[in-house]
């Protein structure tokens, strides 16, 4: 994918003539664009536009159950407009946002298992360990209980 906008285009219509009569055919077949608040970013990842929240968190709070306006209280730099509109292209397009994020997951793996192989990374997590162990040794020692009770 490269990066821009993702258009969506919304299509309604119908060949029955409205029941009430007072729609002239002309506007039977409406049409209508909607612009999608989703950006791809240049690393792949899909973001709402104007901000660095990831449609994979919108989705992932939406699978846990919360609503649009539960997912903008988490997200005060979203939109309800933003966060309906971001649900509603997840259901729509679900399978290949559903391939998204398996990728998307793996990529995370990936780099998790770089970074954890990294010599200089387990050098600096052991040395970080080793500084909270004696502070919290310290803290024991000194009466002050431990620093995370």
């Amino acid at each position: 994918m490269g990066y821009g906008s993702l258009p969506i285009v919304v299509t309604l219509s119908s060949a029955q003539p409205h029941p009430s009569g007072i729609i002239k055919p002309i506007m039977v077949g409406l049409e209508e664009t909607i612009s999608m608040p989703l950006v791809i970013t240049e690393q792949g990842t899909i973001r709402i536009k104007g901000s660095r929240v990831s449609l994979d968190s919108i989705v992932h709070h939406f699978k846990l159950g919360a609503t649009a306006e539960q997912i903008v209280q988490s997200f005060p730099s979203l939109s309800l407009c933003d966060v309906y509109s971001s649900i509603a292209y997840y259901r729509t397009h679900r399978q290949e946002i559903e391939e998204y994020l398996k990728e998307q997951e793996t990529a995370a793996d990936a780099v998790q298992e770089q970074l954890e192989s990294n010599p200089d990374y387990q050098a600096e997590i052991a040395e970080l360990r080793s500084r909270i162990l004696g502070r919290w040794t310290a803290a024991r020692t000194n009466g002050e209980g431990a620093p995370m009770e």
